[in-house]
Formats: structure tokens, sequence, C-alpha cells
């Protein structure tokens, strides 16, 4: 009996003793044996990026790998601020580089981003379009999924590289047409002036273009270019009146519509020569909504140039926690909603993709918003709820 007693002793140790190891393995301890580090590309490249070759690579990080003083699989990132930035930590925008297996001899990593990767990141960290500014990134690695005290938390920084780059404007990434007319100067452009005319887009680049413009007139006057200049414009194929059907280059006559001042949806097919055009009330209703799914709350044009929100579609409203959606006509003919088509909850502030005849969308909490609806871009179709 006694040395039963004895044996089992021993092997409960020894079991202890595994699952100490076990743990160990789990979650070792280390430290920052060796940094990353960036060996290209070399500091002072200048990038000039452009929307007509947007899938094209753009830009490619070569670093190597970080030494924690165990074999780890190790994440790591791309950081990139504006020169200007005196906060890396807190500004930086990210791009996921992806996660390595590092074993203790070290080795070299690359990834490479398209021009358009580069430039959604220059741009959320503050750059302009066709416009050029200083920058810098670096290289940050941490270990993948490893529970690890904030106080005792691993992480490797490669030093920073400067860089310059001018971004481009991600409506140029999509064909379009302009809408050049009499509408113009009342609408914040100019009048009859295809250079300064709103525009609508073509999302699948297929010569198949749509958009909402408004027409701030009692009885606008346009028609269609598909560049900056008369050359090419296209108009009805009759007056007095227009079918609202059919285009025609030589001699088109100005498209007429006759519901007067408002927001207009407008179709073209511009190698068929046919199009459409609907007015259309913008407006939000459900019951997140202080009228409920009873009546409508229109919102408003923005018409300050100073604002961030121009040419978007506005109001500051208190919204409860529950559903609603964007209505386009009265008859409910005509709605806007979550590009899934289910019910779904929106992240605040962010832009929040929509489409037409889309899902209920749904206020995350209860509270006073700024409703931020951007109908510029019909690819990108977005609604934002700014907290007031």
């Amino acid at each position: 009996m006694k040395k039963i007693i004895i044996s089992l002793i021993l092997l409960t140790g020894t079991l202890a003793s595994l699952v100490a190891c076990s743990d160990e393995t789990l979650d070792p301890v280390g430290s920052v044996v060796k940094n990353t580090a960036v060996s290209s590309p070399a500091a002072g490249t200048d990038y000039i990026l452009e929307a007509k070759t947007a899938s094209n690579d753009a830009f490619t990080v070569k670093w190597s790998s970080v030494d924690f003083g165990y074999i780890a699989a190790v994440s790591y990132q791309l950081q990139i601020v504006k020169s200007t930035s005196a906060n890396f930590d807190a500004d930086a925008k990210t791009f996921d580089l992806g996660s390595f297996n590092e074993g203790l001899e070290g080795s070299t990593h690359q990834k490479t981003l398209t021009q358009r990767e580069l430039n959604s990141i220059l741009l959320s960290a503050g750059g302009s379009p066709a416009e050029k500014a200083s920058y810098k990134f670096r290289v940050v690695g941490s270990p993948s999924g490893q529970e690890v005290k904030a106080t005792n938390k691993l992480i490797s920084k490669s030093g920073e590289v400067a860089f310059t780059a001018t971004p481009y404007d991600t409506f140029d990434e999509f064909a379009k047409l302009y809408v050049p007319g009499s509408f113009g100067g009342a609408s914040t452009y100019a009048d009859w002036n295809p250079a300064n005319a709103p525009k609508i887009y073509s999302p699948n680049n297929d010569g198949k273009y749509e958009g909402f413009v408004w027409m701030n007139v009692a009885s606008p006057a346009f028609k269609f270019t598909d560049d900056q200049t008369w050359t090419n414009d296209k108009g009805d194929i009759a007056e007095a009146p227009n079918t609202f059907t059919t285009l025609v280059h030589t001699n088109g006559k100005d498209i007429k519509p006759t519901n007067g001042a408002g927001t207009y949806f407008i179709t073209v097919d511009w190698t068929k020569n046919t199009y459409s055009i609907a007015p259309r009330q913008v407006a939000v209703i459900g019951d997140a909504t202080p009228n409920g799914w009873g009546a409508a709350t229109y919102l408003n044009f923005e018409t300050n140039a100073a604002s961030p929100y121009f040419r978007m579609y506005t109001i500051n409203l208190t919204l409860k926690a529950d559903a609603f959606l964007v209505r386009l006509a009265d008859d409910w003919s005509v709605k806007m909603g979550t590009v899934s088509g289910s019910k779904e909850t929106l992240v605040a502030t962010s832009a929040n993709k929509i489409r037409l005849n889309g899902g209920d969308m749904v206020v995350p909490a209860a509270g006073n918003y700024k409703i931020v609806l951007d109908l510029r871009n019909a690819a990108n179709y977005n609604l934002r709820l700014i907290p007031n």
C-alpha cells in the first residue's frame, strides 16, 4: 500500500511538471532580442498614383523577421502617417502584412500593395487627391494571438522611413459622364460648363451610368458629355416634348425635366443611346426616426463648399435604436438600405455602404446624430451616422 501511495505522489508530480511545461510552451516568456528592420523601399522614394492604373503594383515593402527569443508565429503590420504627425502610435493607418512562423535563425519577408491599396491608406492618413505630400512608414511585429499582459506586451517596431506620394481621387477609378445644364450655377456648379458640372458614374465601367443630380431651378435643362468638352455631347432625339428615352449626338436637343426643381435619378446607356430620368425625394423613414414608418423626414442638400459634407444630403436628427430606410419615392417604389438586403446595425461615424432597394438599417444606439447621405458616386453610395 505504501508503494502505491508513493507511486501516486510521483505520478502526480510528473503530471504537474508536464502541465507546467505545457503552459510554458503555450505562453513563453520572451523579449525583443532583435527588432524587425526595413530594407526596401529606400527613404525618399516618390509615388505618383493614378486611378487608371489602380490595380497595378505600387509599393513593395521588405523587412527582416523579429526575434522574440523563441520560435513564434508573428503578425506584421505596415503603419503609415503624414510626416507632420507627432504621434505615430495614435495617428498611424495600418495595413496587414500577414503572419509568419519565425525561427531563431531569422528570415526576410516582403509584401506588395497595389496603387488602390496604398491610395486608400494615404487618403485615410489625411492625404488629399492630386496633392503631393510627405509621409513616413514603419513595420510593426507582435506574437500572433498570444495572451500577453499589457505591461509586458511584446512588440517590435522598425525604424521610420520617409517617402512622398500623390494620391488620386477614388471617384476617378470609375468611368463618368458630365451633366452640364442651366441649373449648374444654382446648384453649386456652373451653367452649361462640362468642366464644372455634376457627374454620374459607371459602377462596373461598362458604359452604363447612373447617379443623382440636384437641379435647383424651376425649369432645368441639360445634356450629357463624356469629357469636359462639348465634342461628344448627347441630347434627346426630340424636343417639345423630349422622349426621355433616346439620345443622339448630332443635333441632340436639350433635356428638360418637367417636375421642376429638386433631385433627379438618371440612368444612361452610352452605347445604346438610351437614358431615363425620374424625380426623387431624399428622406429617411422608420421606427428610428421621429415620425416612425408613417411619415418621412426629408434631408437637405449641402451647398456650403467649406463643409466636409459638401454636395451630400444631411440632417440633424434624434434617433432611436431601431430600424430605418432611405426613401426616395413616396409610393415606396424606390428605397435604399443595406448592401446585403438583410436587417443590419450600422457602425456609427463609418461610411456604411448602401444600395438601392437594400435592407433595413438599424441605429446602433439612441441619440442625436447628423445623418450624412453621400450619393455622389454610384459605385459607393454610403450613409454615416455622426453623433452630435
